[in-house]
């Protein structure tokens, strides 16, 4: 029989440690950006002009810039060739503000030259939006009604933790593009390329985390699955 669903403190050796990373990588995050906000990039230009200027200096004349609402919510679109900048990002002449731009700037170089893990995981957003809510809802259904069901919900699960597996290398390599078009086309002095490495760092971090999560709380499925077909 499967047991009442109710706390479990074994939830916690799975979930404690990538919650405590989440917590750190946030709290890096806004550190990072908060203190390289109030230095001014080298050349003083806001988000906007350093989004335009690298996108011509790369020959993306194809993608528009527009700005986008929130904190933090800066993103580039490769279904609409958009790049989307919040306020303080558009508006900004940081340090913070350029680094944020050339990162999204790089994820542009990405979809132009077709880089294979950005690809695959554009292909898999509907899968793992899908397994996300609804991989939780079959796996508990299925601890009462049958274990198939639960495995499958699994299964569907592990497809959002796949996702953010390959999440890593996108946004590593975004980084890594975003800083040398920084240095190459001089967004940033020598000095302020580390504050603008400081604010990339910090943001890989809660991918990592977000990673962490995702395969804690799988594992965590498994083990109650495995652990029921022994008490069984």
């Amino acid at each position: 029989m499967f047991p009442m669903l109710m706390f479990d403190p074994m939830y916690l050796v799975f979930a404690l440690p990538a919650l405590l990373l989440a917590f750190y990588a946030r709290f890096k995050v806004q550190s990072a950006y908060n203190k390289y906000l109030r230095v001014e990039n080298w050349q003083g230009l806001t988000g906007f002009d350093i989004a335009r200027r690298l996108l011509q200096a790369t020959g993306l004349y194809d993608i528009q810039v527009e700005g986008t609402r929130g904190h933090l919510t800066d993103h580039y679109d490769p279904r609409s060739k958009r790049l989307r900048l919040s306020p303080e990002v558009a508006n900004g002449r940081s340090v913070a503000a350029a680094s944020i731009v050339a990162h999204e700037v790089g994820h542009a170089l990405q979809d132009a030259q077709d880089y294979g893990p950005l690809k695959l995981r554009s292909a898999l957003v509907p899968a793992a939006n899908l397994g996300s809510w609804a991989g939780p809802v079959l796996f508990f259904l299925g601890l009462f009604i049958h274990p198939n069901l639960a495995w499958l919900g699994v299964g569907l699960f592990g497809l959002a933790a796949l996702f953010t597996l390959i999440t890593l290398p996108v946004e590593f390599n975004a980084s890594r593009r975003g800083l040398e078009l920084l240095k190459v086309y001089q967004m940033t002095d020598g000095r302020q390329m580390v504050g603008a490495k400081k604010v990339l760092d910090a943001a890989a971090l809660t991918y990592v985390a977000a990673l962490a999560q995702a395969l804690s709380t799988l594992l965590y499925y498994v083990f109650l699955l495995t652990g029921f077909r022994r008490n069984d």
